[in-house]
């Protein structure tokens, strides 16, 4: 699963690296972006504009009370078109996640300790998770936006790590990702397969990043265990 990830960035920089696309000029660095935190999206709204979701999608369909109760931050891409939370959205909700990297814990060892990994592209530019999101709207007439990462099998580079990695967007894919019309789950899916083992890198970093109430520099800080 991936359960945080960066967006390190400035808005000057994503702007070149998304340059068919709205991005506002005042978004901060996120060091440390964490379950049910806002988190940078692209829908397939035909506006082409960065928006914030909550991280954590929410079925249509889910009750009142329920909200908040089940985190669906991931979504496997294997099985996601069969799945009542996520075939919807498959059809008609796609989106971008914008990041320029994720973490992942390493297998525990005997003595029940895990390390976070920072994985990164080589180049250190931002890219895009494919992602799906929802829009829930309460009894009152609210709207609630959120979103979920896809999944899929790890490159060689993750499954040193871990057995599952995020997927990363091919730029050339952005377009048909986000086609607004409605479409048959077997037009998308074949984008989500796993990321460039030659374009990645990982290393080992601070667990300063294990809590999420940590957002600096110091999460993604090279080789150093606090």
């Amino acid at each position: 699963m991936c359960g945080r990830f960066t967006l390190t960035v400035s808005p000057e920089e994503l702007q070149a690296a998304f340059p068919n696309f709205s991005i506002p000029g005042d978004i901060p660095p996120s060091y440390n972006i964490a379950p049910n935190q806002p988190i940078p999206v692209i829908p397939n709204d035909g506006k082409k504009t960065l928006d914030f979701y909550l991280w954590g999608l929410i079925p249509s369909w889910t009750k009142p009370d329920q909200v908040g109760k089940y985190n669906l931050i991931n979504a496997r891409s294997e099985t996601a078109a069969e799945k009542a939370s996520f075939k919807n959205s498959v059809r008609r909700r796609r989106c971008l996640i914008l990041a320029d990297g994720f973490f992942e814990w390493s297998k525990s060892t005997p003595g029940g300790s895990k390390t976070p990994y920072y994985f990164t592209r080589k180049d250190h530019r931002p890219f895009a998770f494919a992602g799906l999101w929802e829009d829930w709207i309460s009894p009152e007439g609210d709207s609630l936006k959120s979103a979920c990462i896809l999944t899929t099998s790890p490159n060689q580079t993750v499954k040193a790590i871990h057995n599952r990695m995020p997927v990363i967007l091919n730029p050339a894919d952005y377009h048909t990702w986000l086609d607004p019309r409605e479409g048959k789950p077997e037009e998308f899916l074949h984008l989500l397969v796993p990321y460039p083992d030659e374009l990645l890198e990982a290393r080992p970093v601070s667990t300063y990043v294990n809590s999420p109430k940590n957002n600096s520099p110091l999460c993604i800080q090279a080789g150093t265990l606090l």
